[in-house]
């Protein structure tokens, strides 16, 4: 399994900041990325674990891509799209762009192109291979509860205080602590956060042993008060604004050309092994990066159709359907006849129909094995 936890020094060497990003302005990409996913999700109805999940997707692809290469909105999509089927609360890909563009700016959705669902259903192979296919993530909101729950005190401030917690968790999401931090460490610095802005103190709690020290220590090991600090210190940032200045609008991102397909933005081999992507970032520019192009002088296409084939009704592919220009394989219409007696290899009985007959030729010429055709009749 791929190790998704990174240091400091590697989040401030992302490629965006390779990329003339500074700092400060790709935590700003990362919040609103983050909160637009919370905004869509929770106008769809989608729960908390669909969402942080999508939000994680986020916050890790962003690790390997530049955002000036990928848009930040089309990538919220794509990351809720695929959190929504791995959470099994699936939404279809329209009604998450239709509920985005009633989020957006005109300005903002300009950069879903002109076909925005092909657009993030191609970015949706980009992110798979990018998060190596590693799907299952884990939340604190699990180890919250379960934590919460072997606390003793008075219920109606444990009450109050575990809410506070999971009010921060929700907004630990728009920060870069997942990518630091394990699920059941985060859980333990917000209730410890909670705790000490609900005035709520901690003295007793079940299974308390006399090694332990604080109530932590009988879920989570060689926890330190710096790390909790540090985590703590990290979400209260979210509640602060220099100066009492809200940040500048972000500006439009441009749309993708034809001549800059995500594939090849990704710079991914779409034969490439899923399990190792291959990710060449942009390299350390030392000038001035060129002024933006108006977005008013910029084409917007959408992605060419032969970069990606899908079968139809997916958003993509030949108009005729298939993969790679073969025909689909039509399905059967009711079980195949049974193997004859004496013939292992299962020859087909004499005298077939010329449909049927069309089809034996084609599995042959396609299919080595005579059973490969049983998964299309499960």
């Amino acid at each position: 399994m791929p190790n998704w936890y990174y240091e400091k020094k590697d989040l401030r060497n992302t490629p965006s900041i390779r990329d003339g990003i500074d700092f400060e302005t790709e935590r700003r990409y990362r919040k609103e990325g983050a909160r637009f996913i919370m905004q869509t999700g929770t106008s769809m109805g989608l729960g908390h674990n669909t969402v942080a999940t999508g939000v994680v997707y986020f916050h890790r692809f962003y690790m390997f891509h530049s955002f000036k290469t990928f848009p930040r909105y089309v990538t919220s999509c794509c990351c809720l799209f695929l959190a929504g089927k791995v959470e099994e609360t699936p939404k279809k890909c329209k009604d998450i762009i239709k509920t985005a563009r009633g989020l957006l700016t005109d300005q903002k959705f300009v950069s879903f192109g002109e076909d925005p669902k092909e657009e993030v259903m191609t970015l949706e192979r980009i992110l798979l291979q990018t998060i190596k296919f590693d799907l299952q993530v884990e939340h604190p909101y699990s180890f919250l509860v379960k934590y919460a729950k072997c606390l003793k005190g008075d219920s109606a401030k444990l009450q109050k205080m575990v809410q506070m917690a999971w009010n921060f968790v929700n907004d630990s999401l728009s920060t870069t602590v997942s990518l630091q931090w394990e699920p059941e460490i985060i859980a333990v610095a917000l209730i410890y956060l909670a705790s000490k802005l609900s005035k709520f103190t901690v003295v007793d709690w079940v299974g308390k042993q006399p090694e332990h020290l604080k109530w932590w220590d009988m879920f989570v090991q060689d926890v330190t008060m710096e790390i909790l600090e540090d985590i703590c210190h990290q979400v209260l940032d979210l509640y602060q604004q220099p100066n009492n200045e809200s940040p500048p609008d972000s500006p439009p991102q441009l749309p993708p050309s034809k001549a800059s397909p995500p594939m090849k933005r990704a710079n991914i081999s779409p034969g490439a092994n899923k399990n190792s992507p291959t990710v060449n970032n942009p390299p350390l520019k030392t000038s001035a990066p060129p002024p933006p192009l108006p977005p008013i002088e910029m084409e917007v296409n959408h992605i060419p159709k032969h970069i990606t084939d899908a079968p139809p009704g997916s958003g993509g592919g030949p108009p005729g359907g298939g993969y790679g220009g073969y025909p689909i394989y039509p399905m059967h219409q009711s079980q195949p006849p049974p193997l004859p007696h004496g013939n292992s290899y299962g020859a087909p009985p004499p005298g077939p129909p010329p449909q049927q007959q069309q089809q034996q030729q084609w599995q042959q010429q396609h299919y080595s094995h005579p059973y490969s055709n049983n998964y299309y009749n499960r």
